[in-house]
């Protein structure tokens, strides 16, 4: 296997490391790059249209019998019996509270070999999302964790069966490389705390045929992008970008302020904002045919939990996320500084990231003193 694969946007990307789960030899190192020069307060990760999939089923409702038919192409892991019992356990006040995680992944293989230069083996996901929404459906958070941040990842069982044993330092995005997507769900709790409801999670060929599908996202670009690496340039203005366009948009680190990842962080998550309000703007309930090629294209490229891995479990709790405004979700990075013993790794800031997290498992408003990412000066 190659020790570098071509990236969607043209870049080459070490791989050197990633299946052994090791802190150390991978690729993307946050701080390898001269570090941010002002704070970036808003900011996600390149899930940022796989958050919006429940709430794109869910606009379907009208016609959502239709859709049964696709139930097949959902694959499902079952998180309950992969993680067990020793699972942390919801607050009194926030049993009604939904905690998502949304991953994104790039197998390197099928429709994603074509979007990222060849057929590469191999799987990673450089994107986690814990999206929380309020007991009362109004309110949601959107907290990402940086890929690069270092963690302790617990035992566990890997789709294949095989019992892998626990891993102190390894950085998070070695996690689903080494141990599939359940055990990314256990780390999370682990180092949070916060009880995952559901799992989520969309590659690289659903994403941009999603895109497509709407006809395009509309940004405000507010800071040039000139990625030479990749080949991909914007200037500051207004653009509609489509699939293509659009992963490329998300992915551009190289080219944008700093070039860490930490600074891509805040382009995925202006575009989930640009792509949930392309959603409501479209009104998808008034196109039953347009919902159904969307639903489509999108099962086809999703894995859920077993508790959603249905259009009508999908559709029931997308509907109930209509009353969230994007305009109103809150963006926020996990707080981190940069690692003493490796710079160019990142680790959970305290007591930022307790704050953030005790928000989260309590369904509170998150503090002010816990939006701050020393890692980011702001």
């Amino acid at each position: 296997m190659p020790d570098t694969v071509q990236s969607v946007d043209g870049r080459d990307e070490d791989t050197r490391g990633e299946a052994s789960g090791e802190a150390s030899g991978e690729e993307g190192g946050a701080g390898s790059r001269t570090r941010p020069r002002r704070p970036t307060r808003r900011r996600g990760q390149r899930a940022v249209g796989i958050g919006c999939a429940v709430v794109l089923l869910g606009t379907a409702a009208a016609g959502w019998w239709a859709y049964r038919g696709l139930d097949g192409n959902i694959k499902a892991v079952d998180i309950g019996r992969a993680l067990g019992d020793d699972r942390p356990q919801k607050a009194p006040g926030a049993l009604r509270a939904t905690n998502l995680l949304v991953l994104g992944s790039d197998s390197r293989a099928g429709a994603n070999a074509a979007l990222d230069g060849g057929d590469v083996g191999g799987a990673r996901s450089d994107t986690a999302l814990m999206v929380h929404v309020s007991a009362d459906r109004t309110k949601a958070v959107a907290v990402s964790i940086p890929r690069d941040t270092l963690v302790d990842r617990p035992s566990c069982t890997t789709p294949d069966g095989r019992e892998t044993g626990p891993a102190t330092r390894v950085m998070f995005n070695s996690v689903y490389s080494t141990a599939g997507s359940a055990c990314v769900v256990k780390t999370v709790e682990k180092m949070s705390g916060v009880r995952v409801d559901h799992l989520l999670e969309v590659d690289f060929a659903g994403f941009k045929e999603l895109v497509d599908e709407l006809g395009g996202v509309t940004v405000d670009v507010r800071e040039p992008i000139r990625d030479t690496k990749g080949g991909f340039t914007l200037e500051p203005g207004t653009h509609r970008l489509n699939g293509t366009e659009s992963l490329k948009f998300v992915r551009t680190r190289y080219g944008y302020r700093d070039g860490s990842d930490l600074g891509r962080i805040g382009l995925q998550q202006q575009f989930l904002t640009a792509l949930l309000r392309e959603v409501r703007r479209q009104d998808l309930l008034g196109s039953p045919a347009k919902s159904y090629r969307i639903a489509s294209s999108l099962t086809k490229s999703l894995t859920t939990d077993s508790e959603l891995a249905s259009l009508t479990a999908l559709v029931d709790f997308g509907r109930s996320m209509r009353g969230i405004d994007p305009a109103g979700m809150d963006t926020i990075m996990l707080p981190v500084v940069y690692d003493r013993a490796d710079p160019n790794r990142v680790v959970p800031s305290e007591p930022q990231a307790g704050e953030l997290w005790r928000a989260i498992r309590e369904d509170t408003p998150v503090p002010a003193s816990a939006r701050k990412s020393p890692a980011t000066a702001g």
